[in-house]
């Protein structure tokens, strides 16, 4: 199954970005339309209005459903995007197995016929104490060796980031992973498009080759730690705002731009459309070389960086329209605004940045003379406008680490992070930029009990929440991405 198709069987599910929403979608647009066709002298005007009040309610749906379906959508992305086909052998097992074990791919479902028997259930897992679950966690590190690593993305919580081999961003973590000659299988502790990425380049035809032929396996603890940013992009959500702009401009001089924080299946669509992958700390050197080859740009799924980086670069924000996938025509906007655009910018955004507030900034400035602003570019323009510094999370992490003793910080970005600095910069005053909690929800579900029971049925020889990306996505994906990774 492709990465892009619907891994439910019912419609709406991969396709409009999750069930719940995509009927909220079809009720929205299709009781407008009827409400219209009413109103606009084919009936009477009273006709039509309890089709447009239906219409209003699936708009307030689609509202209130989001949030609510994200863990949705990413179990249904992690099965579109991951195969049910055995994996390679194990290099190493366990002394105490008396024969090779074939490992399984298991899903995340319960109740499918090829689950075996064999595999450790989650549930008492949850009973072990922090200290046990430790001790089993080193024990099955210890016994892989360099043949297993763990990875752990910025935003993970102190328990988890305690037991992981490689520590940085989601790119960073997966090359870093790709380049180790001695490893066989990869543990995400991210959420699933890091583990789709991580998939992608460990198994590049040039590493596979390197390794005589072995791929590298990769497993996400928990299927349903999810990105609610890249949730925000679906890709028949983008495939139709690609169509519908093609109405009114040339998409031959569109070049689509994907932050890595998306889909398997946006990279590969940037792939095929001459498009490209951007990180937070290249965005200014990819919109670059986007305009050297065309006149506008498609930036998706966070508005926020695109529009910060936009701004930076001189445009002005009357040439960034935002498109609304669920407006129904050309993303709420009039023709002439896509017609004089620059960037044309998707609406998503990331649910921790965008908690961020100007009042919250200048609290801080007034209860704290000479404190400094440090943020993320994910941050709304109204934040990282008036911010001291503003950029990627590798940036935040290396300003702290050479700023002097006693410089004072508020900074804007996942909690786990801040307080990580806190611990590691003692002799730095440093405060979370708000009063709200704002954590990364989705990779909080990675938590102890999920690593320790993914490496002890890894241990079995059962490969549990197996990420594999289709070849076709793939093959794009890298196409992609190898252009970003050319970028200067």
């Amino acid at each position: 199954m492709g990465s892009g198709e619907s891994g439910s069987g019912e419609w709406g599910v991969g396709e409009w970005g999750s069930g719940g929403v995509g009927l909220s979608y079809f009720v929205t647009a299709h009781c407008t339309h009827a409400g219209r066709f009413l109103q606009n002298g084919f009936g009477s005007e009273e006709a039509g209005l309890p089709f447009l009040k239906l219409a209003l309610a699936g708009r307030i749906a689609v509202r209130i459903l989001r949030p609510c379906l994200f863990s949705t959508v990413a179990l249904n992305q992690s099965m579109s995007n991951s195969t049910s086909e055995p994996a390679p052998s194990l290099p190493l097992l366990p002394k105490k197995t008396p024969r090779p074990v074939e490992p399984k791919t298991l899903s995340a479902v319960k109740g499918r016929p090829d689950e075996p028997e064999s595999m450790l259930p989650l549930a008492p897992y949850k009973t072990f104490s922090e200290q046990v679950l430790r001790d089993r966690i080193e024990a099955v590190r210890a016994e892989f060796g360099e043949k297993l690593l763990i990875l752990g993305h910025h935003y993970q919580q102190d328990d988890v980031i305690a037991h992981t081999d490689l520590r940085g961003d989601s790119y960073q973590l997966s090359e870093m992973a790709a380049s180790s000659q001695e490893c066989r299988t990869i543990v995400f502790c991210g959420v699933h498009f890091m583990a789709e990425t991580a998939d992608i380049l460990a198994n590049r035809p040039d590493r596979i080759e390197a390794r005589d032929g072995q791929r590298v396996d990769v497993s996400l603890p928990d299927m349903a730690a999810g990105c609610s940013m890249a949730d925000m992009a679906g890709i028949r959500q983008v495939e139709a705002a690609w169509e519908d702009m093609g109405e009114v401009i040339d998409t031959e001089q569109v070049i689509p731009v994907t932050y890595i924080n998306s889909a398997a299946s946006l990279k590969a669509f940037c792939g095929r459309h001459g498009g490209i992958v951007c990180t937070s700390s290249n965005a200014r050197a990819v919109l670059d070389w986007a305009f050297e080859r065309g006149q506008r740009v498609f930036f998706f799924p966070d508005q926020h960086l695109g529009r910060n980086t936009a701004l930076a670069m001189g445009m002005d924000v009357d040439v960034m329209p935002v498109w609304n996938p669920f407006a129904l025509e050309l993303g709420g906007n009039s023709e002439e605004q896509i017609e004089n655009s620059r960037v044309i910018l998707w609406k998503g955004h990331c649910s921790v940045h965008q908690m961020f507030r100007a009042e919250h900034v200048a609290k801080f400035r007034a209860d704290h003379p000479g404190i400094q602003i440090l943020v993320h570019p994910e941050c709304p323009r109204e934040v990282n406008d008036i911010a001291d510094i503003s950029g990627s999370t590798g940036t935040i992490i290396n300003t702290v680490k050479a700023a002097p003793a006693g410089t004072k910080w508020a900074i804007g970005t996942e909690l786990h992070l801040v307080d990580r600095l806190k611990k590691e910069h003692p002799e730095q005053e440093i405060h979370f930029l708000s009063p709200v909690m704002c954590m990364c929800a989705t990779m909080y579900r990675i938590d102890l009990p999920h690593l320790c029971w993914v490496l002890e049925n890894l241990r079995e020889g059962n490969l549990v929440n197996s990420i594999r990306v289709d070849e076709e996505t793939t093959k794009w994906s890298l196409i992609a991405l190898e252009r970003m990774l050319a970028v200067k």
